[in-house]
C-alpha cells in the first residue's frame, strides 16, 4: 500500500430527480447535513469549501450553505463541466494533503430543471455548438464509429442501460428505478442515431457532499475511506483526426496516472463508478480504464463482468443513466456510492468484500479539446468495516 495522508470522513447526498419545487438550499441541506453527521462534525468545524456547479447563478454555493451555518471560510466554486464535482473533490483533497486546511467540505449542486426542459443546449460560440452538435450527437458519432470499427452491436449498447437500471432498483436515491429490457431500450425513440432515449441520462436536481480530512483524524478512523490517489487533467488539443474516439485518451491518461500514484492497476479495483451519460460512454470508458482491450467494451458488458455478481461491477448505484445527471453533483454522488460500498453500507446493491474502488468523471465537450476535464480517484477501505 502506498502512503496516503488524506481520507473521506463522511458523505451525503440528496435524492436525485426533477425536483423543481425543492430548490437548491433544501437540496444542499439534505446532502451537507448528512455528510457532517456522518463525519461527526458540525458546520463551524469546516475550514474551507470547494464546490462544483455549472449552471448556478452567481453566489449559488454561498447562498445554499449559509443556512447550514457554513460562513466566514474560503468558498471556492469550480466549473469544469460534468467533472465539476470531482474537480472540487480533487482540490479539496489536495488542500488537506498540502496542509492548507484540515477539514474541507467538497460540495456539488445543480438544479437543472430551472434552466432546461430536456437536453442541454449547444453553446453557440463553440464551433461544434454552432453546428448544433449537442452531447447526444457527439456520443452518437462515437457509437457509429464503434459499430463500424469494432462491431459493437445495438444489443450490447442497450445492455449497459439494462444493467444500470437493474442496479438502480436497489438505490432509493436514484431517479429511474424500473427495470428495462433490451427490446424496450432499442424501441425507445431515437435521439442521435444509433442512441435511443433510454440510452441517455436524464437531467436532474440534486446535491452531494464529502468531508475530507487527515487520515486517522476523524471521530471514528475505522469508518474513514482512504484516498489512495486522485488525478485531474484537461484534454489535449484534438483535431478530430485522432486514432481513437473523443474522450478515450483523456480517460486513459488520467487513469494511468491515478493507478500509478495509488501503486496498483485496473485489475486490483473491486468496484467502479464511471461516467455513463450515454451507453456508449460506459463502453468506451471501461476500455480506457483498463478493464478490457480497445474495442472490447461491448463484449465486456455482454459477458456480465461489469454487472452485480461479476468480477468488477460498474455503476452499482445505477450510474448517470439511472440516477440522473445534475452536473455539479454527479461526481460527488459517485464518490458517496463508492464510500458506501467500501464501508459495506450499500444495502441490496452491495458488492461483497469490496476493498478498493475507483471513480471516473469526464466533462466535455469543447471543440478542439479532447474533453474539458477528467478526474479519476482511487479509494480504499480502512479499518474493519465492509
Amino acid at each position: 500500500m502506498t502512503a496516503t495522508t488524506t481520507a473521506i470522513w463522511g458523505v451525503g447526498t440528496s435524492a436525485f430527480g426533477k425536483q423543481t419545487s425543492v430548490g437548491g438550499p433544501r437540496l444542499a441541506w439534505q446532502a451537507t447535513v448528512e455528510a457532517l453527521d456522518d463525519a461527526g462534525l458540525s458546520a463551524p468545524d469546516i475550514d474551507a469549501v470547494f464546490a462544483g456547479t455549472v449552471f448556478g447563478d452567481p453566489g449559488t454555493v454561498t447562498r445554499c450553505l449559509q443556512q447550514i451555518g457554513i460562513a466566514e471560510v474560503p468558498v471556492i466554486t469550480i466549473e469544469n463541466a460534468c467533472a465539476s464535482g470531482t474537480s472540487a473533490f480533487h482540490e479539496a483533497r489536495m488542500a488537506v494533503e498540502t496542509g492548507r486546511f484540515e477539514r474541507v467540505l467538497a460540495f456539488g449542486i445543480e438544479t437543472m430543471t430551472a434552466h432546461f426542459d430536456g437536453a442541454i443546449n449547444p453553446i453557440a460560440s463553440d464551433p461544434d455548438g454552432a453546428q448544433g452538435f449537442a452531447m447526444p450527437s457527439i456520443y452518437g458519432m462515437s457509437a457509429t464509429r464503434y459499430q463500424h470499427e469494432f462491431g459493437v452491436t445495438p444489443e450490447q449498447m442497450a445492455l449497459v442501460a439494462v444493467k444500470n437500471r437493474r442496479h438502480a432498483v436497489d438505490n432509493p436515491r436514484a431517479q429511474h428505478r424500473k427495470t428495462v429490457t433490451v427490446e424496450q431500450v432499442l424501441g425507445s425513440r431515437t435521439v442521435a442515431d444509433p442512441i435511443t432515449l433510454f440510452q441517455c441520462c436524464s437531467i436532474a436536481d440534486a446535491a452531494a457532499a464529502a468531508i475530507i480530512g487527515p487520515l486517522g483524524g476523524s471521530r471514528d478512523p475505522n469508518q474513514e475511506t482512504a484516498i489512495r490517489s486522485s488525478e485531474l487533467r484537461s484534454g489535449r488539443l484534438w483535431d478530430h483526426t485522432a486514432g481513437k474516439v473523443w474522450g478515450w485518451d483523456i480517460v486513459a491518461e488520467t487513469a494511468a496516472r491515478a493507478y500509478e500514484a495509488a501503486g496498483l492497476g485496473a485489475d486490483d479495483i473491486d468496484v467502479f463508478e464511471v461516467h455513463d451519460a450515454f451507453t456508449i460512454g460506459e463502453i468506451i470508458t471501461t476500455e480506457a480504464l483498463g478493464l478490457c482491450e480497445l474495442g472490447g467494451g461491448g463484449r465486456l458488458v455482454e459477458s456480465g463482468h461489469t454487472g452485480q455478481g461479476g468480477p468488477q461491477p460498474v455503476n452499482p448505484s445505477g450510474g448517470l443513466l439511472s440516477r440522473g445527471h445534475p452536473l455539479g453533483a454527479t461526481g460527488l454522488a459517485q464518490i458517496a456510492e463508492i464510500v458506501w460500498q467500501l464501508r459495506g453500507m450499500a444495502g441490496e446493491r452491495q458488492v461483497p468484500g469490496a476493498r478498493l474502488g475507483a471513480v471516473e468523471t469526464m466533462g466535455g465537450g469543447t471543440a478542439g479539446i479532447d474533453g474539458n476535464a477528467c478526474v479519476v480517484t482511487v479509494l480504499e477501505r480502512v479499518g474493519a468495516g465492509g
